[in-house]
């Protein structure tokens, strides 16, 4: 299991904040592995922080992810792990988007309507859905 955690942040006007990863170029929502000694919120936090510039304040839980059939491979390593995935919703508090260029070449505010013809993962993009849907209760899956 490799856990880790995600922040929908939305601003006010609505948009949502995506980075682009710069080894496929899909785009997601900004996270990461959650570091030992460190909540999961603390770590959609500083995520975020890192991936898009963007200073956040987790505001509630959108979901958690735990689907056995999802597994990723890394190739640096050769591990295979399981995401246990927790995405919160956050607001932003300060800074501009941008990539770090290490993860992530890019970061962009979107409108819900432009969402769906970016390149999305289909892990990310129920993800995505569950974070943009109003009243959705909390997903646990």
């Amino acid at each position: 299991m490799a856990p880790c955690a995600f922040a929908a942040v939305r601003d006010l006007t609505g948009r949502l904040l995506l980075v682009r990863r710069c080894d496929t170029g899909d785009w997601e929502l900004p996270g990461g592995h959650v570091d030992p000694g460190e909540s999961a919120a603390a770590a959609a936090v500083r995520e975020t922080a890192e991936e898009s510039g963007i200073t956040v304040q987790v505001t509630g839980l959108a979901g958690l992810y735990t689907d056995p059939g999802h597994v990723i491979a890394d190739p640096r390593d050769g591990l295979v792990r399981q995401p246990f995935a927790v995405c919160f919703h956050a607001r932003p508090l300060s800074g501009s988007p941008a990539g770090d260029q290490v993860e992530t070449s890019d970061a962009r505010w979107f409108t819900p309507g432009d969402i769906g013809a970016l390149p999305i993962r289909p892990a990310m993009r129920l993800r995505i859905g569950h974070a943009l849907t109003p009243g959705r209760p909390c997903h646990i899956g």
